[in-house]
C-alpha cells in the first residue's frame, strides 16, 4: 500500500498482511503492517486499531474499502484512541516532532531502495 500524499508516509510502500478468517465475510479480515511504521494507532507488531476491523465491520465492506480506511487512518491519526500510547503521547505533546519521526521511519523502512 502506498503512503498517502501530504502525510509523513508519502512515498512509502507499506507491506500489509491480510488474513481472511474462516468466518469471513461475517467476521472482519485481520490486517497488520509488516513494514515498520510510526503511528499512534498501529503498534510495534503492526496491529491496527481501526473500527471497521472490529465493531464497525460489515459483510458488505470490501477489501478495497478496508485498505482505503487504513490509508485514511494514516492521513488522520487518532492519538486520543491509541494502540501505541508512547507514540500517541508524542503526537499529542509535539505533533511536528512526531510527524518528523514518522517521516524518518518512512524513509528508513518504507522507501523502496
Amino acid at each position: 500500500m502506498s503512503g498517502p500524499g501530504g502525510t509523513p508516509y508519502e512515498g512509502g510502500q507499506y507491506k500489509l498482511e491480510l488474513f481472511l478468517p474462516e468466518g469471513y465475510p461475517m467476521e472482519p479480515p485481520k490486517v497488520r503492517f509488516l513494514t515498520k511504521i510510526y503511528h499512534p494507532n498501529i503498534d510495534k507488531l503492526g496491529r491496527i486499531c481501526l473500527d471497521v476491523l472490529k465493531d464497525k465491520w460489515s459483510p458488505a465492506l470490501q477489501i478495497r474499502t478496508i485498505l482505503l480506511s487504513i490509508q485514511a487512518l494514516l492521513s488522520a491519526p487518532e492519538p486520543s484512541d491509541p494502540l501505541d500510547t508512547s507514540v500517541a503521547d508524542h503526537f499529542i505533546q509535539n505533533r511536528a516532532e512526531a510527524d518528523e519521526q514518522a517521516k524518518q521511519w518512512n524513509a528508513q523502512y518504507a522507501m523502496v531502495k
